[in-house]
């Protein structure tokens, strides 16, 4: 089969998101720069497993020359993390994480997702059920049970433990009062859904530290879910849902900025004005929501941040920063978290190899995909534990939880952490 595509050839599903998504098929010249940027391809080394090969398959089912009902396209199609590293690798521009969410939503209605996947999906749809299950992933971990069983049952419920274990706070702050003058504009934090339920007190430092970085920080009501979990499993109808219903919360606000410390989240609402490009009544309102959206790190490198001579862990310690994808890859934030560490004049910052690939988590591939998520997140874990670095930083929940699981598992002594979280702590200790 020819690389290039052949303008000619039939579409044998008109009108269906993947058809849609044809100009970016025909992007690929299928060049195999993308083949070392894919975590999937590296580990199972199987060509259908990589960028290009899941293009080639999309063309396939566009063109009619595999069913789109084919068991095998679905499965390397649910193999893939969406982690956008091929995009940042492709010198042709392919928009691919785009092209993943149409081939998905092209496939969910046709061949639903596993049912775990559909729970999951249904739940962080409905506000106050979310907010129930949260609630009670809070008081069971509370009861210590998680932390004390994760290493010793097997399989994925020892795993899950574990995840949840990792929810706790890495780092503990005294209490501090910020001395910002709110020079610097006003901004409204997503308060998120993992990041409200299990990581309160990451958004309780991300309130901190943007005070203590000039920033007057006011709330905004009526938040939902960002859709980013949907969108990505192909599920368009509830994502755009989700989005409308967070652009009406936010285009009601005059505040300078929308502030976002899950790498996931921002990746999406950033994303709210190319899922609602085709609806006339939303696409300039989401697109005006979109343009004030700005990961906490990229604020605070934009305000210094303010040096912090304290440590937090209380004495001068090592950091090594792990990327989240949908930072560095799908919004291309690649500096503002490292001058965020690098504010802790008592923190050493070890570089982490490969720090640029994903751990394996994308959002609830690690309860789907298990075995191909632990295959990715192995090599993560060895590169941690080489730096001999307590803690590594990340700014995405998911990621917190994949690698503060996969450490605890595998008893490496590092604590997986927010940098907001570290440098908040930084502040609390330094002298006021």
């Amino acid at each position: 089969m020819s690389a290039f595509p052949d303008a000619a050839a039939p579409c044998a599903l008109p009108g269906t998101p993947l058809a849609a998504a044809k100009p970016g098929i025909d992007a690929c010249v299928h060049c195999g720069f993308c083949l070392q940027a894919c975590p999937t391809y590296v580990n199972l080394e199987d060509e259908n497993d990589s960028p290009r090969g899941r293009i080639l398959l999309m063309r396939s089912v566009l063109e009619g020359t595999l069913p789109v009902d084919d068991r095998d396209v679905r499965t390397h199609i649910d193999r893939c993390l969406g982690c956008r590293g091929c995009e940042t690798a492709c010198p042709s521009g392919v928009p691919y994480g785009h092209m993943l969410e149409a081939m998905r939503a092209t496939l969910y209605e046709r061949q639903p997702p596993p049912r775990l996947a559909r729970v999951v999906l249904a739940v962080f749809a409905r506000r106050r059920l979310l907010t129930l299950a949260l609630l009670g992933a809070r008081l069971f971990r509370a009861t210590r049970i998680p932390r004390l069983l994760a290493r010793v049952v097997p399989g994925r419920l020892g795993f899950a433990l574990a995840m949840l274990a990792s929810t706790e706070p890495a780092v503990r702050a005294r209490r501090w009062t910020p001395r910002g003058t709110g020079a610097r504009g006003t901004a409204t934090p997503l308060v998120g859904c993992v990041m409200r339920g299990l990581f309160g007190h990451t958004n309780a430092a991300t309130r901190r530290v943007l005070r203590e970085n000039d920033y007057e920080v006011i709330d905004t009501p009526g938040q939902h879910c960002c859709g980013a979990l949907h969108a990505h499993a192909g599920a368009l109808a509830t994502a755009r849902a989700l989005a409308r219903a967070n652009v009406t919360a936010f285009e009601r606000t005059t505040h300078d900025w929308i502030v976002v410390n899950s790498a996931g989240c921002g990746a999406m609402m950033k994303d709210y004005a190319e899922l609602l490009a085709d609806d006339p009544a939303w696409s300039a309102r989401a697109r005006a929501v979109s343009a004030r959206v700005r990961d906490v790190t990229e604020l605070l490198a934009e305000a210094g941040p303010k040096p912090a001579d304290g440590a937090p862990s209380g004495v001068s310690t090592r950091v090594t920063y792990d990327a989240p994808c949908h930072l560095l890859h799908a919004q291309r934030v690649a500096t503002p978290p490292l001058r965020t560490l690098g504010a802790m004049r008592r923190v050493e910052l070890v570089a982490l190899v490969d720090g640029d690939q994903c751990c394996g988590s994308a959002g609830i591939y690690n309860l789907v995909e298990p075995d191909t998520s632990d295959a990715v997140l192995a090599p993560k874990l060895r590169h941690i534990a080489n730096t001999r670095a307590p803690f590594v930083a990340t700014g995405n929940p998911g990621c917190l939880m994949q690698l503060g699981a996969g450490l605890r598992r595998h008893d490496i002594p590092v604590r997986a952490v927010h940098p907001v979280d570290l440098l908040d702590a930084a502040y609390a200790s330094s002298p006021r």
